[in-house]
């Protein structure tokens, strides 16, 4: 058999026959827990309202709008990986593209559940679209909902296509190969009628790359416009051109630490270490120190902005540094960049329990950062009768971990019923490594 048939069957055979089976069910489980933890806190809050949250007159969004900004960073790793890599030529992105491009679209969904469940009537959410309607009555389009509607709606389609367009190929392999009906059946239907010819492969090149163009920008212009959520407003600590830039690297820096997890967690428990090697996670590791160092320079910037502004940013920055939530502003510190400092040796990089280590630090410092920026620029509003101490309730928290339960149910079932690796396009490369 040769290497690439090899490939192939390692990769396809995956979900007929799993294997780490008991391993998956206890994590499936723990997911569901989650997920059940989602639907009680969904249903307690549809029946008393969001007053269930800790919000008040100034932090007016709370939880919602920091999580809802820290899914969405998630969510942009998987694309440039997989869209920006492909237009590039890097082949080296062939062994991780796909379950980062499925990691893309499980935090767009949880990213998108914080806005509609946010509204005080969310099962009219489809008000904010500019639909015919007989009262002629259009959306507010100085709104950022109207604004995170069409970013986020359009930002999933197309992560949706492009995911979906690269798993065909894949699909069709695993439909030949299967031994049982159920799963031949399966697979066919996704499969598109997929029979690898030369007409196939040009039309879905074609499309594969179009669809990557397309995906690219979109990674800038979605978290630019949620920057904008932020820099638009008169309020200390966001009136900052510097946000468009820092909050797209710093979503790339939390997206490349959360598919670096999935890559150790992976590798380890499906077997896969001879097609996801260590050099792929010293190249990871390279990106998280990157990235890393480039949102480092936002924070610097954020300083020079405040002292340029005067005196209400001055005491916004000082508030962040010793007031009441400086513990948010140098947990954020310490989680996102004394970590990351070990990624400047190769040993470390390539080491899977420090990569693992040091992308869920950069998780929770990143998710630290974003309460930092929303809390402590609110919680003091230009009114002193409106000062109020943000604390979050349980049901922020619940809400919180049920989302998290929310992706994990949605990535292991996945990660059981379809090819983790993209089989076709290492198969590729290993064949023209060894024609020169």
């Amino acid at each position: 058999m040769t290497r690439e048939a090899q490939v192939t069957r390692e990769v396809v055979r995956i979900p007929e026959r799993f294997p780490a089976a008991r391993e998956w069910r206890w994590m499936f489980a723990f997911a569901l827990a989650l997920l059940a933890l989602f639907f009680v806190s969904v249903g307690v809050l549809f029946v008393r309202g969001p007053g269930i949250w800790g919000n008040n007159i100034p932090v007016d969004w709370g939880f919602p709008i920091s999580n809802y900004v820290w899914w969405l960073g998630i969510g942009h790793a998987g694309t440039l990986i997989s869209a920006m890599l492909l237009l590039l030529g890097q082949e080296w992105r062939n062994a991780l593209n796909r379950f980062a491009e499925a990691m893309t679209l499980f935090a767009v969904v949880c990213a998108g559940l914080y806005p509609i469940l946010h509204l005080g009537r969310p099962w009219r959410f489809y008000w904010m679209a500019p639909y015919p309607n007989t009262m002629d009555v259009w959306p507010q389009f100085k709104s950022p909902l109207t604004w995170d509607f069409f970013a986020v709606l359009t930002y999933l389609i197309v992560s949706v296509l492009f995911w979906y367009i690269g798993i065909i190929p894949d699909l069709a392999s695993a439909r030949d190969r299967a031994k049982k009906r159920r799963w031949q059946v399966f697979f066919g239907l996704f499969a598109l009628g997929w029979r690898g010819s030369a007409r196939h492969w040009a039309r879905w090149q074609t499309s594969y790359r179009l669809t990557a163009a397309i995906a690219v920008p979109l990674v800038v212009s979605v978290h630019s416009e949620i920057s904008m959520l932020f820099a638009a407003g008169p309020i200390p600590g966001w009136n900052s051109t510097v946000f468009p830039p820092y909050f797209v690297l710093g979503a790339a820096f939390s997206g490349f630490a959360v598919v670096s997890m999935l890559t150790v967690w992976l590798r380890a428990m499906l077997g896969l270490k001879d097609l996801v090697q260590v050099r792929h996670l010293e190249l990871l590791g390279l990106l998280l120190l990157v990235t890393g160092l480039m949102t480092a320079y936002g924070y610097v910037a954020e300083v020079f902005n405040a002292a340029y502004a005067g005196k209400r940013e001055l005491t916004t920055l000082q508030d962040r540094l010793f007031g009441a939530y400086a513990w948010s502003f140098w947990g954020a510190i310490l989680f996102n960049f004394a970590p990351l400092q070990l990624m400047w040796w190769k040993r470390w990089r390539r080491h899977p329990l420090v990569l693992f280590g040091v992308g869920l630090s950069v998780t929770i410092g990143m998710w630290l950062e974003r309460y930092m920026l929303l809390v402590t620029s609110l919680y003091r509003d230009w009114l002193g009768s409106s000062f109020g101490y943000f604390h979050a309730t349980f049901w922020d928290w619940s809400l919180f971990a049920g989302t998290i339960g929310v992706f994990l149910t949605l990535f292991l079932l996945f990660v059981r019923f379809l090819p983790v690796i993209s089989a076709f396009e290492v198969t590729k490369s290993i064949d023209e490594e060894a024609h020169g």
